[in-house]
């Protein structure tokens, strides 16, 4: 008797949480590539608590034409059999409901138990590596793919240290990059009310995220030429791309260094579901291009002023995020607290067509392997850059939906399943290039020598 083949689930992607701030971007950015020649998203579902609000998003997202049928289903992290049913009916979950350590967990549950993948644009550390300890070994099990951080948290620094990473032709060898983040308008930069909240509630439970990190077994290293770099000033001028800058306690640095341990544990990368020995080769020659460094990221600023700004508003969060009554103010009067750079009701169309980025990565190292023993300096320095639109509405949701694409396009090139940063799964995969031809530009911009 013929055994027959499971049956394909109803929808591609399931986007949960479309009608908040972000989703609704996220629905108006997956519509450019639903049916449309050569992509792979056939079929798409929305989910949500209030369908009258998911109704109201497409129609946002799809404007000026009218709103494609699409079906809209009913779900709820508070009730899990509601998640468990989208996930049932769908190759691929897009979550949008943050902050993800509050609301988070029972969505990659619902994921994890069905075998559907799921992809987030959580910028938690906690969150993730929570979900990394709680459902790794169920995913790899049930074959389920979770990435979070599929967002500006965190692909652009992890393809951004790639892209760095690969001008370095051998024997020439980096020792650090450090990736200046640069928030540019023509108006007034106004951030997701969300990150706002994930931060607080982040400074809010650091203890806890210490403690998890104590609680796991000690995992490899990557061996990086040369010494670890001191830590510097707190506030530096970067003349090589004209900044001030202070370091940004921001997801990207964790992310990079899990994707780093990760390949140190697996040197030609992690071995798709079902690839070809083509992709195979593919895959591995990507992988040893990639030479690990020591990495930080830093908020930077044109002007000194700009900086103690930063400094000012962090020093604030910091000292009220770390009591329930410091939080609630916080949380009750954003605008005041972050001197108008997160509000409530978040940013006009208006501010955020008029936002973009830039996020510089400068390199320095060693011309040749040999010099990174002893106490040698590094002689040589290259400077690359990523630019786009705006971070939180524009660029985020383009990210995504270029991840989803990547996923559904190239599902067998990609592992099985488990839990995963987004570098170590999309590095060896046409995401830059997706990213490149839909407004993410990668460039080069200077490789130059170090005076002593």
């Amino acid at each position: 008797m013929a055994t027959q083949t499971p049956a394909s689930p109803p929808y591609d992607i399931i986007i949960f949480g479309a009608s908040g701030f972000t989703g609704k971007f996220v629905i108006k950015e997956a519509l450019k590539f639903l049916n449309t020649p050569s992509s792979p998203l056939k079929s798409l579902a929305l989910a949500g608590r209030n369908q009258s609000k998911l109704t109201q998003a497409l129609s946002w997202a799809a404007h000026p034409n009218p709103p494609p049928s699409i079906p809209i289903l009913t779900a709820d992290t508070t009730d899990p059999s509601s998640l468990d049913r989208i996930a049932a009916q769908t190759k691929l979950v897009l979550n949008c409901v943050g902050p993800f350590r509050l609301y988070g967990e029972p969505v990659v549950a619902a994921c994890v138990g069905n075998g559907a993948d799921y992809l987030d644009i959580c910028g938690e550390p906690d969150f993730m590596e929570r979900m990394e300890a709680n459902y790794y070994d169920q995913a790899v099990k049930n074959g389920s793919l979770v990435v979070s951080a599929c967002g500006f948290d965190s692909v652009p620094a992890e393809l951004g240290l790639m892209f760095n990473s690969r001008q370095w032709v051998l024997p020439a060898v980096p020792n650090r990059v450090e990736a200046y983040v640069s928030l540019e308008s023509d108006k007034r930069v106004v951030g997701n009310f969300a990150t706002y909240e994930s931060a607080i509630l982040g400074i809010a439970n650091a203890a806890k995220l210490q403690e998890l990190r104590r609680s796991r077994p000690r995992r490899a290293r990557p061996t990086i030429p040369g010494f670890a770099p001191p830590k510097g000033s707190t506030i530096e001028h970067q003349k090589d791309i004209g900044l001030w800058a202070v370091k940004l306690p921001s997801a990207d640095a964790t992310v990079v260094r899990r994707t780093l341990t990760t390949l140190t544990e697996n040197p030609h990368g992690l071995q798709g579901a079902n690839e070809s020995a083509e992709q195979a080769e593919k895959r591995e020659k990507f992988w040893s291009t990639i030479k690990p460094a020591h990495f930080g990221v830093k908020l930077g600023s044109k002007s000194f002023l700009g900086v103690l700004r930063f400094i000012g508003v962090g020093v604030m969060m910091g000292l009220l995020g770390s009591f329930a009554f410091g939080r609630s103010l916080l949380l009750k009067f954003p605008s005041f607290f972050s001197l108008g750079w997160f509000r409530k009701n978040g940013p006009t169309e208006e501010e955020v067509a008029a936002a973009s980025f830039k996020m510089w990565f400068v390199g320095q190292g060693f011309s040749d392997s040999s010099l990174a023993s002893g106490k040698t300096k590094p002689d040589m320095q290259i400077i690359t850059r990523l630019t786009g639109p705006e971070i939180g509405y524009l660029t985020t949701p383009i990210i995504l939906i270029q991840c989803a694409l990547v996923l559904l396009k190239q599902r067998d090139d990609l592992p099985k399943g488990g839990v995963f940063p987004p570098g170590i799964v999309f590095g060896p995969t046409e995401l830059q290039e997706r990213l490149q031809e839909n407004g993410i530009s990668f460039d080069v911009v200077s490789k130059s020598s170090l005076t002593s």
